[in-house]
């Protein structure tokens, strides 16, 4: 028996059935899009003149890793919420500064025109079209939901992310790694326990207590005052991990420096929130939705009037072309 079913409804579920260990490919999509937007220049527009270099961007990124990495199922993982509130309750800086401010009435700021987000809506539409799964959650980042599905997967799974938040979820024992762009998604790096130990000296398991320790100002985390990569990678190596490391701030007899010791204790308060906002969350409630890539597209005469609309021409036929 070969048949995979995935039935994800309001609650985690068991998902598969059979004993074929299928190849699952998650994509954060935003990550992705971001990329091509910037990647592939605005000269790139439909018919009627509107910029498609995201979408068109994209669907490159995607007919190129279904051509160099083969998987059996693949799911387009959204952010339905980019800031969850849950998160900004425990940490408010989380992403404050990407929160847009107002231009005041007057002002003699200009305003950068945004010809990305009209692009979304159009990347979703010909996604359905083909058939591709395309799941976001209410609520949660698409980190979430790829944190979701790895916890889930039997076989195994590969992170397309320029976000190395998610490296926390490789585990060479499950076969999870994450392909982190470098240019395009042709030139990678494939991130294992091998890469991860020599970039950062953590496992996977290890690299989430590094962030939070470490800070990120792209996602408004403060991080340990004075404790840096390289001292929040001596620490988790010294040990083992958070609640290790600060049991030792705690202690006076610890090998830790007074100064040490101190900013730790200092930063108890954040330390004690910080792993819920850093860690991705492993139990979205997950919609129905069906993985399985297939070589025809789900519905090709809208498929059809969106390559027309939007002028996407040699792109969605690379793609389809990989996908059959």
């Amino acid at each position: 028996m070969t048949e995979v079913t995935w039935r994800c409804l309001s609650v985690p579920c068991g998902i598969i059935k059979g004993v074929t260990k299928r190849r699952l490919m998650l994509l954060d999509t935003a990550s992705l899009y971001f990329r091509a937007y910037f990647g592939v220049p605005d000269s790139v527009r439909a018919p009627d003149g509107t910029p498609v270099n995201a979408v068109r961007g994209l669907l490159d990124f995607i007919a190129r890793l279904v051509a160099d990495h083969s998987p059996d199922d693949l799911v387009a993982c959204m952010d339905a919420d980019w800031r969850p509130q849950w998160r900004v309750d425990l940490i408010p800086s989380y992403k404050a500064h990407r929160v847009a401010e107002e231009v005041p009435e007057g002002s003699d700021i200009e305003v950068v025109p945004d010809t990305l987000s009209p692009q979304v809506p159009v990347i979703e539409a010909v996604l359905d079209a083909l058939g591709i799964a395309r799941v976001g959650v209410p609520g949660y980042e698409a980190d979430d939901v790829i944190g979701t599905l790895t916890g889930l997967a039997a076989g195994p799974v590969d992170i397309v992310t320029g976000d190395r938040d998610l490296f926390q979820l490789v585990d060479d024992v499950r076969g999870v790694r994450v392909l982190y762009p470098l240019k395009g998604v042709g030139n990678l790096d494939l991130v294992d326990g091998a890469w991860l130990r020599a970039k950062y000296g953590v496992d996977g398991s290890g690299y989430a207590d590094l962030a939070l320790l470490r800070g990120d100002p792209s996602d408004g985390l403060p991080g340990v005052p004075g404790v840096g990569e390289k001292t929040a990678a001596k620490f988790l190596d010294a040990y083992g991990d958070l609640a290790g490391i600060m049991a030792a701030a705690a202690d006076p007899a610890s090998k830790l420096t007074p100064a040490q010791r101190q900013r730790l204790l200092e930063a108890r308060d954040y330390v004690a929130v910080a792993p819920k906002v850093v860690r991705v969350a492993g139990d979205v409630p997950l919609p129905e939705f069906d993985p399985a890539l297939s070589g025809e597209p789900k519905d090709p005469e809208v498929l059809e009037a969106l390559a027309e609309q939007w002028g996407l021409g040699g792109s969605l036929q690379r793609l389809l072309t990989a996908l059959g």
